[in-house]
């Protein structure tokens, strides 16, 4: 019996089936462009779930990268602070 069965239920989680896992695998490995771009059925879960926290991590950074752009672009602009601070009201949501 593998350690992940073994171990005792938390109250209030709910424990996934083997195949639950395997289709939410599936569902991800549709989702990542690295992963979906190989055109390949056979990729290990293990594998998948290293590309999802590869592009999460592509993401955050893609936004930081964003965020820092649009934050020059407002302290450079000639737009008012009231119109700024409406955008980064926005943002912020």
């Amino acid at each position: 019996m593998s350690s992940r069965r073994s171990r005792s239920r938390q109250p209030g989680v709910s424990r996934i089936t083997d195949d639950q896992f395997s289709d939410l695998v599936a569902k991800l490995q549709q989702l990542i462009p690295e992963i979906r771009e190989r055109r390949t059925d056979k990729v290990s879960a293990s594998r998948v779930l290293q590309e999802t926290c590869n592009y999460i991590r592509s993401l955050h950074k893609e936004v930081d990268d964003l965020s820092d752009r649009l934050s020059e672009l407002l302290a450079s602009s000639d737009i008012s602070s009231n119109q700024a601070a409406l955008i980064r009201s926005l943002l912020n949501y």
